[in-house]
């Protein structure tokens, strides 16, 4: 596995492989790896000649810089792991390294993830989702074209991500964003680097999430259509000792903006925070044209 310090030299090394007729996978990270993580690195080695992931914790994305400093860092373990699952390349950086042309940090002019952003994560989490969508467009210049995964539990992440895939076709990049199918532990809990941080009483009291997903989902199989009553059950279900929900959300994931109370089609959101650790989750309740694998850049 090639091992590259920053973004420009990753360029010229995805701008060689291009060349050659290769097609190229993509699974962007901030490190702290874990099985989400490696079934996303599997897929893009399946279905792709080649394989790379970047690894960088992105600054810009933080809202709260206690979550920054409290990330977890496992980069030997991770560069091991990425070698182990297929990945032929991995680059890292800085954010002189990403934004060269600006010699001062808080200058980086941070894009806007356009309407997709409103609500949710959008809300709790200012300045978060703007964040990423400046990052992971440097990301997608530097790779080119490739097809690039993602895990469906960032699905606000995911549609943002989506359409600036389709913004950066305008500039002849060509990126298929293909998301991935949310991989959980046994009790449900869905997996992410944040769980590191979490004790075995944590872990089993944040299985809660899931399981209100679930009441929520089989309460619209039994019928309700209401956003109301549908986000009701899903709350009810969190209310826990211990655990401080930020939001418990329905949405209608072909009709994102729409405030209509009897939904179409439902998607359940989850954010709370279980120790002062801040964990989300996601499911689809019904069909969903918007489910993992179909979002295409």
């Amino acid at each position: 596995m090639v091992i590259l310090p920053d973004p420009g030299e990753a360029n010229t090394w995805c701008a060689r492989q291009g060349n050659q007729g290769l097609t190229m996978g993509f699974v962007p990270t901030m490190g702290a790896l874990h099985a989400g993580h490696f079934s996303l690195l599997q897929r893009a080695a399946r279905e792709n000649d080649l394989c790379c992931a970047s690894i960088f914790v992105n600054p810009l994305q933080f809202n709260d810089p206690n979550d920054l400093s409290a990330y977890p860092d496992t980069l030997e373990a991770d560069i091991v792991a990425l070698e182990n699952h297929g990945c032929d390349m991995v680059f890292r950086g800085t954010l002189s390294t990403f934004f060269p042309e600006v010699d001062d940090h808080e200058k980086i002019r941070k894009l806007d993830p356009g309407p997709l952003a409103h609500g949710l994560e959008g809300s709790f989490r200012p300045g978060h989702l703007e964040g990423v969508v400046t990052i992971v467009d440097r990301l997608f210049r530097t790779v080119g074209n490739c097809r690039a995964y993602f895990g469906e539990k960032d699905y606000q992440q995911a549609l943002v991500v989506r359409d600036l895939a389709d913004a950066l076709a305008e500039d002849n990049i060509f990126i298929s964003v293909i998301i991935c199918p949310t991989v959980r532990a046994r009790n449900g809990l869905a997996l992410s680097s944040r769980n590191l941080r979490l004790s075995d009483s944590d872990r089993n009291l944040s299985s809660a999430l899931f399981r209100a997903l679930v009441r929520g989902k089989h309460a619209w199989s039994s019928g309700i259509r209401s956003k109301e009553e549908l986000e009701t059950i899903v709350a009810d279900c969190l209310a826990k000792p211990g655990i401080r929900v930020e939001y418990a959300a329905v949405r209608d994931p072909e009709d994102w903006t729409s405030n209509a109370e009897d939904l179409m089609a439902a998607r359940g959101f989850v954010a709370a925070y279980v120790s002062g650790i801040r964990l989300i989750d996601t499911m689809a309740f019904g069909s969903d044209r918007m489910k993992p694998d179909s979002l295409q850049g």
